[in-house]
């Protein structure tokens, strides 16, 4: 299966390599595409250089700060019109652990059409959030699931594989919402 991780990025210059690099010792296949929102900080330039030595990572430079979800819906219709597998969207700010996503991909081979690494299961956590920023998380969620009727734990979750074609299906690139509110689209 071609994966290719979806990665928004801006000022992430300080994270950018750590997290390459922890992908890179994941996997020597999947590849990165960084969505760069023009970081004042070099983090674009910064991840090409890395990328050029670790492989398989490319930068999409967009003109100016739209925002995350119009972030991963650029970076969801460029990998999907090249063919890819599975998409992973993740946040470039080390809140994600590679390390999970071999277990997140073989969930997709056995049949699943999406899989959210959530904050809200053993082994998930909000390492380093202040007490307000937990609850709000916890209750935002926890409304949408009631509201929506949705079974899953952590809606707002930006860790998450998809099978290409149930994605394409979504036509992300139709979607209107932008930040936590684009995910909870996806859910």
């Amino acid at each position: 299966m071609r994966s290719v991780i979806v990665l928004p990025t801006y000022n992430e210059r300080e994270n950018i390599a750590a997290l390459l690099t922890a992908v890179r010792e994941v996997s020597s296949e999947i590849e990165v595409l960084v969505v760069d929102d023009n970081s004042p900080d070099g983090t674009a330039e910064l991840a090409r250089e890395i990328g050029q030595r670790l492989g398989a990572v490319t930068v999409l430079d967009r003109a100016a700060k739209q925002g995350l979800g119009s972030a991963y819906r650029a970076g969801f219709v460029k990998v999907l019109d090249e063919g890819c597998d599975v998409v992973i969207s993740m946040d470039a700010d080390m809140s994600h652990d590679p390390a999970v996503i071999p277990r997140m991909l073989e969930l997709i081979a056995g049949g699943a059409d999406a899989v959210v690494g959530s904050r809200y299961v053993t082994g998930g956590g909000t390492t380093d959030w202040p007490v307000r920023r937990q609850l709000l998380s916890r209750w935002g969620n926890a409304y949408t699931r009631l509201i929506l009727g949705l079974p899953t734990r952590d809606c707002t979750s930006g860790f998450r594989a998809y099978r290409a074609s149930a994605l394409a299906a979504i036509e992300p690139d139709s979607t209107g919402a932008e930040g936590y509110a684009f995910l909870t689209e996806l859910v």
